[in-house]
């Protein structure tokens, strides 16, 4: 879980995003008279703009805005408060593990029950370790190993289709080696003989865990690749 010291960053967001809306709209131009108030207002645009997506990877309920703002001013006016700084932190800290275990528990419970049905499909693979296949086109060439390296194209989505990384999308294939991926990959490349197009429903445990990745990847998720191998680098195009 992040450290509670972003949310007071994030905090910070919402009253940048509160001064471009004070009076029912844009900041009247006579406030920014002097240097120090443009000053003032450049610092709230920046801090905002650098943390606003913060918002969103907060794990519970979307946050209630309008009381982010107003702890936010009293605090920072001196004005009386409703809890102390110390409670404030306390609070953040209790309320967001017990929504981040929450949030861990439903997608771990989403993902079984998603794993159950999809091995259950025509076409669909279970290996000893759980990870889920389904070949889409089989390749001639041979099986990598896990010291390879190997050339990809991939696309990896959530189960609700979100796309959160893809190699198409950026106009070229990936290389690396074949055992410093997640553990979904190391095991699910070295099925596929060069050639291959496959898909992967990689559990949890396979792939980030409970820890999950980035803004999209949440706790316990279930993630699906569909992977084209396009070749074994050798050696000598390492460089």
């Amino acid at each position: 879980m992040k450290k509670v010291s972003v949310l007071v960053a994030t905090a910070i967001v919402a009253m940048g995003t509160a001064l471009t809306s004070c009076g029912g709209g844009s900041i009247p131009s006579e406030k920014l008279n002097k240097a120090v108030d443009s000053a003032s207002y450049a610092l709230g645009v920046s801090t905002g703009a650098s943390y606003k997506e913060n918002l969103k990877n907060l794990p519970g309920e979307e946050i209630d805005v309008d009381n982010v703002i107003a702890g936010f001013v009293q605090a920072i006016k001196g004005d009386s408060l409703k809890m102390t700084p110390e409670a404030a932190q306390r609070y953040l800290n209790n309320y967001f593990m017990e929504a981040q275990t929450r949030e861990a528990n439903e997608n771990k419970e989403a993902g079984e029950k998603f794993l159950a049905e999809n091995k259950t499909k025509d076409g669909v693979f279970t290996t000893e370790s759980g990870l889920q296949y389904q070949v889409i086109t089989e390749g001639t060439g041979a099986k990598p190993t896990a010291t390879d390296r190997v050339k990809v194209h991939y696309t990896g989505t959530l189960l609700d289709g979100t796309k959160f990384d893809s190699s198409l999308d950026r106009g070229e294939p990936t290389v690396f080696g074949v055992n410093q991926v997640i553990k979904g990959w190391t095991e699910g490349l070295q099925l596929m003989p060069v050639g291959s197009k496959y898909i992967f429903w990689i559990p949890s445990e396979l792939a980030y865990g409970r820890q999950g990745a980035g803004r999209d990847i949440k706790p316990n998720s279930v993630l699906k690749f569909e992977v084209e191998l396009l070749e074994i680098v050798k050696d000598d195009a390492k460089k």
